[in-house]
Formats: structure tokens, C-alpha cells, sequence
């Protein structure tokens, strides 16, 4: 393509696949605050001398800055500069070969420095870039002096900077937070005198599928100055095997270079069910250089029918999707890869097959489990809220698609590159212009075509952008933020009809883990239908306006089963829906909720900020999953409450054909499974209980497979007064943590099992709490979950005395 040079010499200054790569981990130190200089990082000091405040900690990598603050109940998480430093053992192995730092992201400007000398900074938080030390660590090299200082070891320092700033993309008006620090991978990378920068494939499928051709290109640099070499291009099969091969000499050795065509016979097709995946190999060789790179790639078509559904290889695919922030309980935006890939696995287990990755590039991690665990995506970059800032702010964003579309254009699972997100919010600047805002939205679709003319451009949540990109998503929040979760595919089919291409992505709505309710849709009587959903008046707020589920539920897990139900019901009988994507899959911190149940959290995830499971994560199973799965509702609801004798609903979630349900041994027939069913595709029973404890067992079957599910709870019938006072006990200790539970009663010791009061826990003593994880047992101010809430302690092998504090009752003890 006539714009690939520009593209990619603008680009692609990173390694996309080194010859010697290492992960630099260990032995890292952490400054949260600035410094008067780089001086002050490398200067020589004894411990205790004057030399050696500030005092750094000893951290490893990937790492946050905002691990616990960002959702500390009581402060504003950090925003400010912050400093890393190591030192590093450099030993190139190439002659005239060129030694890099590869960051994988870094958040959110960076500056690098070797010894005291600046080697390159990056401003944005979640592409990748790298540095050439290669130079600078010859000229430290050089110094004996310094080298004796330091044994030989290299020093490198980095100065990270999260600092609000109006001309960065993305606004911290945006529903999370914009972390600060090292939270990707740092590579020490070495390469040879001549290498191959990136490597890009664009494979094209036949109308028949019973041929492909894949164009390849690479991007050489030649720091030795090198003038011929051979270039050898092969695809191999899943299997390894050679399919097709280029071999050609060549003599412009920079830049890029239009390796050739490789034809293939009745290629295996990438697709969600199974993602087939085939490996370019590039190697170039001069001399006693020489260099091989790789990269995956998958052959695939698609299509977003007009005014129709989306296709997959010729063929209607339901995407049934959700979205993803990279965040995490105790690690916040520093996600291991073994964290990573546990996430993605849950995801895929649940029956996801598209994924919206909001609102930034994401890392290169997760981008490779998309492809092999059959993840179709759609990525973007963070122009969210604010409105449109000036020329800096403006080229930024175009840098982050430069970058987001080189980065991760070898991915088959990439269908859509999003452009923007709610950008019909203003408030960053006194300016609000919807036409300068049309003007660079057109801007940034032509160029997104003009790097990639395969994939679409889409925007969620901007309706006078929306006949610019080639996909639209409208706001729909039935039963959330507007109206009542019946309402949604009426509503969905009007906005349909609005657009060419429509795509629904984030609907939902929050949940407090662990909070239950006998009457989830009672605030539903005072909801009126509205027609539209539109959340930009209600969003993030609990005060004011219109009732609304939001504001005026009991944000109880059980109503967001009623929810999700309804609508993956709905969503088997909209023949011409593209899809959806539920928001999120798991809880994540946001600067903008400070009073949700967990301060500081989105609770709209269908798993806990740790990967804890809800009860929402059961139903999405039961219509999505394939493997045959069966759950109870209400394996965190240990006491349920009603008159004695009343008929109460047991619900059971399941993609089998048919479940038999016991109570306490006792049968209580088969149910057979019917998705139009609501709720729970007919598999409830209702009966009457009596005060008590319960044993409830379910038997599913799907062909001869028999899957099963047990839950124990107990019934109360006794009547609760005002809360009086709080219980403190130990539940649970293991491997040195122990378990502590509060609960609420009334004056005559009798739970108050609806009480949603907030709890603050407390410590002292030789024990740690473990808190600020954002999770509803995690936290030391929650909300109470049906007149409770847990916490966990680490004893450290001592004594401590824990406490419990619920509004103006009385503080509450206990010894450990």
C-alpha cells in the first residue's frame, strides 16, 4: 500500500521480535515521588549517609505506582512523577550489534536515562517503544572510574509521570484510572548489525475459501551500514511444516521492503471455535550476520452486512462478547502474564468469542491469547471523554493508532480498530466544538483505512460522529442507567435501524459480590420505560434525576442475573444483531465512584477484582458455555429470609437439556431447559420453606454427561428491628491468614439481613490487613452484604486486635 513507508518508518521504532531478548524483572528500585535530578539516582551514598535519602523500595517488574491507592477509601491515588532505577549487566554479543530497552508500556510519559545521560522519552501509557543505549552504555564503558563504581553494572533510570494533563490523551474525566509506572514488561533486547525491525503479514482469503495469499513485508535496520543480503520468508502450517517459501536477495537494506506473495491451497481457517494459527518466519543473512524473527498469523474473512448480522468466514456469527481494562486486586495495571492468561482462560470458559478492549491498546499478551484462544477483538485508543484538545494532544492520538494498528496487525483476531469512546463529553477545555470533533474523528477513520484497509473503524457513544466509522455503537443501557431491562431489544432494533452497521457494545450494570436479594425488581415499579438509555445524566451518579436502577436498586447480584437473563434470552431471537459485549468482565477501579459499596470501583464486572466468580459469570455460562455446566444460584448467600412457609424461587443456571432438583434429599422433579423461559430458562422451582437449614443438590444432564451442584444455606423467619450492634468472629485461618466476619443485628441479637450500612475494619497489633484490593471482602470501608462483610488478616505469627466500626453503633473488638 502506497502509505506503508510512511507508516512504518513513523512507527515501528521498537523490535517486534528480538534475536536476544531478556525480561528485566528482578532487582529494580522504586521512588514515588520526583527527584531534584538524575544526579540524585545514581549518586554514590553508604546506607544511613545523607547521600541515600530519598529512600527507594525494592520492587520487580511489571509494576504499578498505583497498587493499593487506587482504591484507598480515604485518599486520592497518586498522580505525579515517580522514579525506577537498576543496573544492568550489558554484554552485546553482536559486533557493531545495537542494544535496546524495550518497553511494553509505561505509564503514562517516560524518560530514560544511562548513568546521567537522557537516552529517550515516550509520551502515552499503552503503546510500546524502545530505546537505543548503545552509545551511551559504550561512553559509561569507557569510564573506569564509573565502572569500578558501579563492578561493572550499567546504571539505567527511568522517570515515569502519571501528572494530570489536559493536552494527554485520555482525559481523567475517563472512568479509570490513568496509572503511573513500569506496569508492562522491560526488555534488554540485542540485535545484530542488520535485523529485521518488524515484520507484517496480510493474508486474503478466497471467495471459496479453497485458496489464500498472505503479502509479506519487513522493515530492516542496518546500523552496519551492510549493502546486499538474503532474504528468506517461510509459512508454516499449525503443524510446523513448511507450506510455502521466498528466498530473494536483497539490496536496499532499509526501511521497508515488499517481501512477495505466498500462495496457499485450502488453508485451515482461523474462527472462534477453532483458531487455526500459521507462523511467518523471516530470516536475513549477511555475511556472518544473521538475524530470524516470527510472528503469527491466521486466514479469516469477515463481514458487518448492511443493515444485517456479522460474518465469520461466510457464516452468521452471534458475537457474544465483553470488555476488559488491564487491572487487577493488589497489582492494579501490573498484570503478570500468568494473570493475564488465567483472565483470558475464564473469559473463553464462559463462552465469550469477541472482546472490546477499553479504552487503550492492550498488551501484546493479551493480543496473542486473543488469537489462540479464538477471541475476536476490537481495540482502541484512549480518546476518551474530555472533548478535543490542540495540535499536541491531536497528533498524540494519531501516534497511538500509528502505533496501535503496526503494533498488532498481525492479529487475526483483530476485526475493529475504535477510534473513541462517549466522545460527546465535554469538560477538559472551555471549548466544544462537534464539528472540530467530526473533523479529526474523519481524520483518524481515513487514516486508520489508509494503514489498514482490511479491519473496520468504530466509536462507541457519540451520535453526531456515528455516519463517519464504519461500525456504531449507541448507548443502550436497558434497566441500568434508563428504562427497564424489558425494554431492550425494542430499544436495540430502533437504533439499529439508525446506522448501516450496529454493534451494541457495554450494557450491564453493577453488582455488590456477595449481596442477595428476596425482591431484586422491586425498584422497577418506580421506572418508567424510556424509549432511550441514553447514561451521559446518570452515569456515575447517585443523586438526582430520574429513578433509575442505578441509583434506586439494591445493586444486589440478584437483580443483575434478572438482567443479563432477560437480555441473552432476548439476543437468541434478534436474527439481524450483529452482537454485543457485556461491560465488563471484571470489576476494575475508576478515580470517578468513590461512594460505590467498594470505593473507588466499576462493580459491573460478572467476576471480582481478584478473578472471584459472581453469580452473573453462571448465567452468561449457561447460554454461551458449550461444555455442560450447571450452577445453584446463591453460593454466597448463606441465610435467605421470608414468613414461614412462604414460596421462595430456586434457580438453577445450566446449558443442559434437563435438571433434577433435591431439597434435603428429597426430589423435586425434572425441569427441561427452554431459553425463552424466564428466568433461568425455566429451570426454577419455587416452594414453600419453613425456618431452617437447607441442602439443595441439582443433577443436569446434556446427552450422558451429568453434571452436578450443591448449596447449603439457612432460613430465617424472625423479624429485624434497627441495627444495634456488630458481631466480630474468625471464620476461617490458613497458612498464617485468618478470616474475620462482621455481622449486623438488631437489639435482640436477630440479623439484619438486608442491612446495607458501611463497615469500617481496623488493626492493630503485629498483624497486617489485607485491604485496598478492591474487592467486597477486600476492603477495609465496604458495604455490608446482607448485614455482613469479611476481611482478611496475615497474623505475621503474632497478636493483633482487629475492629469493626458501622456508623454511630459502638466499635466492636476482637482478639487474634
Amino acid at each position: 500500500m502506497k502509505y506503508w513507508l510512511l507508516f512504518v518508518l513513523i512507527t515501528f521504532q521498537f523490535c517486534a521480535a528480538a534475536q536476544q531478548s531478556v525480561r528485566l524483572i528482578n532487582d529494580w528500585q522504586f521512588l514515588k515521588q520526583d527527584l531534584g535530578g538524575i544526579w540524585e539516582a545514581v549518586r554514590p551514598g553508604k546506607e544511613g549517609s545523607p547521600e541515600s535519602v530519598p529512600l527507594w523500595t525494592k520492587v520487580s517488574l511489571p509494576h504499578c505506582a498505583n497498587d493499593k491507592d487506587a482504591v484507598d477509601p480515604d485518599v486520592n491515588y497518586y498522580q505525579g512523577p515517580m522514579w525506577y532505577k537498576t543496573q544492568l549487566d550489558v554484554k552485546n554479543p553482536y559486533e557493531g550489534g545495537r542494544t535496546l530497552l524495550h518497553f511494553e508500556g509505561a505509564g503514562q510519559k517516560t524518560q530514560v536515562y544511562v548513568y546521567t545521560t537522557k537516552v529517550g522519552e515516550h509520551v502515552g501509557g499503552y503503546d510500546e517503544w524502545s530505546v537505543d543505549i548503545t552509545e551511551a552504555v559504550a561512553a559509561f564503558l569507557q569510564n573506569k572510574e564509573l565502572v569500578k563504581t558501579f563492578k561493572g553494572k550499567v546504571p539505567v533510570s527511568v522517570r515515569c509521570d502519571n501528572s494530570r494533563d489536559l493536552e494527554m490523551m485520555p482525559s481523567d474525566l475517563s472512568d479509570f484510572n490513568l496509572y503511573g509506572g513500569l506496569y508492562r514488561y522491560v526488555n534488554l533486547v540485542y540485535q545484530p548489525s542488520l535485523y529485521i525491525n518488524s515484520l507484517f503479514a496480510t493474508p486474503v482469503v478466497a471467495a471459496n475459501s479453497k485458496s489464500a495469499m498472505v503479502n509479506v513485508k519487513v522493515l530492516l535496520e542496518n546500523p552496519g551500514h551492510l549493502t546486499t543480503a538474503q532474504l528468506s520468508i517461510k509459512l508454516k502450517d499449525p503443524l510446523g511444516r513448511e507450506v510455502q517459501k521466498i528466498e530473494k536477495q536483497v539490496q536496499q537494506l532499509n526501511g521497508d521492503i515488499n517481501a512477495g506473495d505466498l500462495m496457499v491451497k485450502n488453508p485451515g481457517l482461523w474462527s472462534t471455535d477453532q483458531p487455526v494459527l500459521y507462523t511467518l518466519e523471516a530470516t536475513i543473512t549477511s555475511g556472518a550476520v544473521t538475524q530470524t524473527t516470527q510472528t503469527r498469523i491466521g486466514f479469516r474473512s469477515f463481514e458487518f452486512v448492511k443493515k444485517g448480522p456479522f460474518l465469520l468466514n461466510g457464516k452468521r456469527l452471534l458475537l457474544r462478547g465483553t470488555h476488559r481494562h488491564e487491572d487487577h486486586a493488589g497489582v492494579a495495571a501490573a498484570m503478570t502474564e500468568d494473570q493475564m492468561r488465567e483472565e483470558m482462560i475464564a473469559m473463553k470458559e464462559m463462552g465469550v468469542n469477541f472482546i472490546r478492549l477499553g479504552h487503550y491498546q492492550q498488551s501484546r499478551v493479551i493480543l496473542d491469547l486473543c488469537d489462540s484462544l479464538g477471541i475476536l477483538v476490537w481495540e482502541e485508543i484512549p480518546w476518551c471523554r474530555g472533548g478535543l484538545g490542540g495540535p499536541v494532544y491531536q497528533e498524540q492520538g494519531k501516534r497511538m493508532l500509528r502505533n496501535m494498528i503496526g503494533q498488532h496487525y498481525n492479529h487475526p483476531s483483530v476485526i475493529i480498530w475504535g477510534l473513541g469512546n462517549e466522545n460527546d463529553w465535554p469538560n477538559d477545555f472551555p471549548e466544544f466544538d462537534q464539528q472540530k470533533i467530526r473533523a479529526y474523528m474523519k481524520e483518524l477513520h481515513d487514516l486508520s483505512h489508509q494503514l489498514d484497509p482490511t479491519r473496520k473503524t468504530a466509536i462507541r457513544r457519540c451520535d453526531f460522529c456515528k455516519d463517519i466509522v464504519d461500525v456504531y455503537s449507541p448507548s443502550i443501557w436497558a434497566g441500568w442507567y434508563r428504562g427497564v431491562y424489558t425494554e431492550y431489544k425494542e430499544v436495540s432494533k430502533a437504533e439499529f435501524d439508525k446506522v448501516d452497521h450496529f454493534l451494541h457494545v457495554e450494557w450491564g450494570g453493577d453488582s455488590h459480590a456477595g449481596r442477595h436479594s428476596e425482591t431484586p425488581d422491586k425498584a422497577l415499579q418506580n421506572i418508567k420505560a424510556s424509549g432511550t438509555a441514553d447514561e451521559r445524566a446518570g452515569d456515575a451518579s447517585l443523586y438526582g434525576g430520574a429513578a433509575r436502577a442505578s441509583k434506586d436498586g439494591d445493586w444486589s447480584e440478584t437483580y443483575i442475573c434478572n438482567l443479563v437473563d432477560w437480555h441473552l434470552k432476548e439476543q437468541e431471537t434478534m436474527p439481524w444483531l450483529t452482537g454485543t459485549a457485556q461491560w465488563p468482565f471484571k470489576d476494575f477501579s475508576t478515580p470517578v465512584r468513590p461512594e460505590n459499596p467498594v470505593p473507588y470501583m466499576n462493580q459491573k464486572g460478572v467476576v471480582e477484582r481478584d478473578l472471584t466468580k459472581k453469580e452473573a459469570y453462571y448465567v452468561f455460562q449457561s447460554y454461551w458455555a458449550t461444555r455442560p455446566m450447571v450452577h445453584i444460584y446463591g453460593h454466597s448467600w448463606p441465610v435467605r429470609w421470608g414468613n414461614e412457609n412462604e414460596e421462595k424461587m430456586i434457580k438453577v443456571y445450566s446449558n443442559c437439556d434437563e435438571a433434577e432438583l433435591f431439597v434435603n434429599g428429597q426430589s423435586y422433579g425434572i425441569k427441561k431447559r427452554n431459553s425463552q423461559d424466564f428466568p433461568a430458562a425455566g429451570l426454577r422451582w419455587n416452594m414453600p420453606l419453613k425456618k431452617g437449614s437447607y441442602n439443595v443438590h441439582v443433577m443436569a444432564r446434556k446427552g450422558k454427561t451429568v453434571v452436578t451442584d450443591t448449596i447449603r444455606f439457612k432460613y430465617q423467619t424472625e423479624k429485624w428491628a434497627q441495627p444495634a450492634q456488630v458481631s466480630l468472629k474468625k471464620i476461617s485461618e490458613e497458612n498464617g491468614i485468618v478470616t474475620i466476619e462482621a455481622r449486623l443485628y438488631d437489639a435482640k441479637n436477630v440479623q439484619c439481613l438486608d442491612a446495607v450500612n458501611w463497615i469500617r475494619f481496623g488493626l492493630t497489633g503485629d498483624g497486617t490487613l489485607i485491604d485496598n484490593l478492591g474487592t467486597s471482602g477486600g476492603s477495609r470501608l465496604v458495604q455490608l452484604y446482607n448485614g455482613r462483610a469479611t476481611i482478611r488478616i496475615q497474623t505475621n505469627g503474632g497478636r493483633s486486635v482487629a475492629s469493626a466500626k458501622v456508623g454511630q453503633l459502638p466499635v466492636t473488638f476482637f482478639n487474634l
